[in-house]
C-alpha cells in the first residue's frame, strides 16, 4: 500500500488550492493568508472551494436556493490540522471550567468539562494485559476521518450454533441472535442501518476504569479517557434504542458519579428512573484487612430513552381481601350537613361502632391519614376540608358518612376524626372497588408493587464461577442480577444489547428468558469461553437461573467478527515473541498495511538504526503506531473491490444484513 497517502478531502482542498500561488511557499501552505482571505471573503476562494464536490458536501449548508459556506469550520480545520495530520493542541491546551463552550471568564455559569469530550476515542484495545496510544478524531478536524470511522463494516467468519451444532451461513433475519467479534464502537455504527430505534434494552457492564481492569489508558488523562471513550458508545447506543427502551450500566464508586453526569447529559436529566444498589460482597467476609473502608455495593443506573413512554414491568402479587376485615355499626341516625358541597352525615362518639371480623370481599379497609396520604393524595385533602375543621365541633371519636365517593359501589365513604384529644389523625374505611372484587372473583386480580432499588446478590457473585459450565472470573455479573433487570425493562421476544458482553452473561440470560440479543467484545481471550457458554445454554445448560425458568435448551445464535485490515496487524503484534516472527509480520506491513500516510515504513525500521536497538516490545509499540488507525477494519462500501478477495458467501450475509438486495451503501 502507499504509505504517503492523504485522505479525500485533504487531497482535494490541496488540488483546490495550488491554483493559487501566493498560498504556497515551495510545498508549504500558507495557512494564515488563506485563513485571512476567508475570513474576508474573498469571492474567488471560496468559489473555487464550493466548486469541488467533496468540499462542497462538508463545508457547506444548503438553504432555499443559497449555499452557505462554514467558513468557520473549515478555518478551524486549517489551523488545528497541522497541515494534514491530526493534532489536537488546542483541545489538550483549553482544558477547565466552561459553560456554553466558553471558560469562565466569559461566564459564570459552571459545568463540568474535561479534555477530549467533542472528540472520538477508538477504544481499539483487544488485549486485557496491555495498553494503548490512542488517536483522538475531533468532529470537525477530522470530519472525513470520523465519516470512515463510523461507516458500516464488512462482517465475516460467520458461524450458526444450534442444538445440531456450528453451521455454515449466508442469510440474516430478524429473529436470529448475534454475537460480533470486534472493536465495539465500529460494531454499534455497524448496527445503526438496521436497528436504529428497535432495540429495547440495553445491559452495559464496562471497564470501570480502577486501573486493575481491562481500561488501560492510564497516562494524566485516564479519567478524560475513559468519560470520552464512554461518551462515544452511549450516543450511538441512545440511537439504537427504541423510544420505550431502556438502558442499565453497571458502574462502582470511582466512576459512578461522573458516569451519572455523563448520563445526563446524553440521555437528559429527566430521563434518569433509579440506581440499583447491588451488594456484591458479604460485608463479613474480607481478604484486605489492611483497607480502611470496604465496598460491598456496586450501582447500575437506569435511564429511559423518553420516560414518558418507557414502562416498567412493576413485580406484582395478588390482590386478596387480607385487609378487608372491618364493619362499621351505625347504632342511630346522624346528622346530615352539606360541606365545603360534600352531603355528609355525622355519627358523634356512641352513635357508632366498628367490629372486626374475617376477610370478606364486602367488608371494609382501614387506612390511616397520614404522611403522604396526608399530604398528597386526594383523601387527605377531603380529611383537611370536611373533618379537621370540625373536631372542635363534634368531638373526639366522631365518624362521618360522606356521600357520593368510592368505587365500591356503597355510594359513599367513612371517615373518623382522632379518637383522642392528644392524636392527630383519623381514619378512612373503605370497600373493596367493585372492579376489583370482579377480578377476585374470576381469579385475575394482579396488585402492582413499586420496584426497590435494592437487591443482595452476594451470594451468586460468590458462587458464579462455573456459571454457563465455563470458569469465570470474579467480578462477571451473576445471572439472578440480570435476570432481575431484564424482567424489569423488556418481555419475551424484545430485543436486548450489551456491547460489552465479556463473558456473555447478558446473553446467555437473554437466551433463557426468550429474548433476542446482541453481543459485542473485542477482548481476543473471551471468546472462546463465550461461544462455548452461549452453545451450552442451547444445550440444556443447567446453572445459573435455568431451573428459575425451566430452561430446557434450543434457539440458536450467529457468530461473526469485523473483517479486519489493519486490526489484523495489531492482534499478530500483540502475540509475537521472538525477532523472526517480528521481521515476518514487517515484511508483510510494507507490502500490504495500510499504514500512516506520515511515515515511511522503511525509513522508522530498516533504515533507521536506533530501531535495531530497541527491544521486542518497543519495536512493536513502534509498528502498531506507524498503523493507520483509521483503517482497522473493512466498509462493507467496498465489499465489491477485487483487491480484498471477498468471498460470495460473505458479500451474500452482508447483503442480507444491511437488507441492500446486492447493493453496496455508501
Amino acid at each position: 500500500m502507499n504509505s504517503a497517502i492523504e485522505t479525500t478531502l485533504l487531497s482535494n482542498i490541496k488540488t483546490v488550492l495550488s491554483d493559487f500561488p501566493e498560498y504556497w511557499n515551495e510545498d508549504t501552505l500558507l495557512k494564515n493568508k488563506v485563513i485571512d482571505d476567508l475570513r474576508n471573503y474573498d469571492e474567488a476562494v471560496i468559489t473555487a472551494l464550493l466548486s469541488n464536490e467533496k468540499i462542497k458536501e462538508t463545508y457547506a449548508l444548503p438553504v432555499g436556493d443559497m449555499t452557505i459556506f462554514k467558513v468557520d469550520e473549515f478555518i478551524e480545520m486549517l489551523r488545528y490540522k497541522n497541515y494534514w495530520e491530526n493534532s489536537y493542541t488546542k483541545y489538550r491546551n483549553e482544558i477547565g471550567l466552561t459553560s456554553d463552550g466558553k471558560y469562565l471568564n466569559y461566564n459564570t455559569d459552571v459545568v463540568l468539562d474535561f479534555p477530549f469530550k467533542d472528540c472520538i476515542l477508538e477504544g481499539g484495545m483487544s488485549n486485557e494485559d496491555e495498553g494503548k496510544k490512542e488517536v483522538y478524531y475531533h468532529n470537525v478536524i477530522a470530519k472525513e476521518e470520523i465519516d470512515t470511522l463510523f461507516s458500516p463494516k464488512v462482517l465475516t467468519n460467520m458461524k450458526k450454533y444450534d442444538k445440531d451444532g456450528e453451521h455454515e451461513i449466508t442469510e440474516f433475519n430478524d429473529d436470529d441472535n448475534l454475537i460480533i467479534k470486534g472493536n465495539n464502537l465500529f460494531a454499534l455504527h455497524t448496527l445503526k442501518e438496521r436497528y436504529a430505534g428497535k432495540v429495547k434494552l440495553i445491559y452495559i457492564d464496562p471497564p470501570y476504569n480502577t486501573g486493575s481492569d481491562s481500561f488501560k489508558y492510564n497516562d494524566k488523562f485516564n479519567h478524560s479517557t475513559w468519560l470520552t471513550f464512554m461518551k462515544n458508545r452511549l450516543e450511538i447506543a441512545r440511537k439504537l434504542l427504541s423510544n420505550d427502551g431502556v438502558i442499565y450500566l453497571s458502574i462502582d464508586d470511582k466512576e459512578q458519579a461522573y458516569l451519572k453526569v455523563l448520563m445526563d447529559s446524553i440521555f437528559g436529566k429527566d430521563n434518569f428512573l433509579t440506581q440499583f444498589n447491588f451488594q456484591v460482597r458479604y460485608s463479613d467476609k474480607s481478604l484486605a484487612e489492611a483497607k480502611a473502608f470496604k465496598p460491598v455495593i456496586e450501582y447500575t443506573l437506569m435511564y429511559a430513552k423518553d420516560s414518558n413512554i418507557f414502562k416498567p414491568n412493576q413485580p406484582t402479587e395478588l390482590y386478596t381481601d387480607d385487609k378487608f376485615i372491618w364493619r362499621i355499626n351505625e347504632l342511630s341516625k346522624g346528622k346530615i350537613e352539606t360541606i365545603n358541597g360534600n352531603q355528609v352525615e355525622i355519627f358523634h362518639k356512641g352513635q357508632w361502632e366498628l367490629s372486626k371480623g374475617e376477610p370478606d370481599t364486602n367488608a371494609l379497609k382501614e387506612t390511616w391519614i397520614s404522611g403522604s396520604i396526608y399530604s398528597k393524595m386526594s383523601y387527605g385533602q377531603v380529611y383537611q376540608s370536611i373533618i379537621e375543621p370540625r373536631v372542635e365541633i363534634d368531638g373526639n371519636g366522631a365518624l362521618y358518612k360522606i356521600y357520593g365517593r368510592g368505587e365500591d359501589g356503597l355510594g359513599y365513604r367513612y371517615y373518623t376524626n382522632p379518637l383522642k384529644a392528644n392524636a392527630t389523625r383519623g381514619k378512612m374505611f373503605s370497600g373493596m372497588p367493585l372492579e376489583r372484587k370482579r377480578e377476585i372473583e374470576n381469579g385475575e386480580s394482579l396488585k402492582l408493587l413499586p420496584i426497590v432499588n435494592f437487591s443482595d446478590f452476594a451470594a451468586d457473585f460468590g458462587n458464579i464461577r462455573h456459571e454457563g459450565g465455563v470458569t469465570l472470573n470474579s467480578g462477571k455479573k451473576p445471572e439472578k442480577m440480570l435476570k432481575l433487570l431484564l424482567e424489569y425493562g423488556s418481555k419475551e421476544n424484545d430485543l436486548v444489547l450489551d456491547f460489552f458482553m465479556g463473558s456473555g452473561s447478558t446473553q446467555a440470560t437473554a437466551l433463557k428468558m426468550n429474548r433476542r440479543f446482541i453481543g459485542m467484545e473485542q477482548i481476543d481471550n473471551q471468546w472462546n469461553k463465550v461461544v462455548e457458554r452461549l452453545a451450552n445454554v442451547v444445550n440444556g445448560d443447567s446453572t445459573g437461573i435455568s431451573s428459575d425458568v425451566n430452561w430446557q435448551g434450543g434457539r440458536s445464535f450467529i457468530y461473526a467478527e469485523l473483517n479486519t485490515l489493519n486490526q489484523q496487524y495489531i492482534e499478530k503484534l500483540n502475540e509475537i515473541t521472538s525477532k523472526e516472527e517480528l521481521a515476518t509480520i514487517l515484511e508483510e506491513m510494507m507490502s500490504s498495511a495500510y499504514l500512516n500516510f506520515k511515515v515511511e515504513l522503511n525509513k522508522v525500521t530498516v533504515e533507521d538504526d536506533d530501531f535495531s536497538t530497541l527491544s521486542i516490545d518497543e519495536k512493536k509499540k513502534v509498528l502498531i503506531d506507524v498503523l493507520d488507525m483509521n483503517q482497522l477494519y473493512l466498509n462493507y462500501s467496498e465489499i465489491e473491490d477485487t483487491q480484498y478477495d471477498i468471498s460470495e458467501e460473505v458479500k451474500q450475509f452482508n447483503h442480507s444484513f444491511y437488507n441492500q438486495g446486492g447493493e453496496s451503501i455508501g
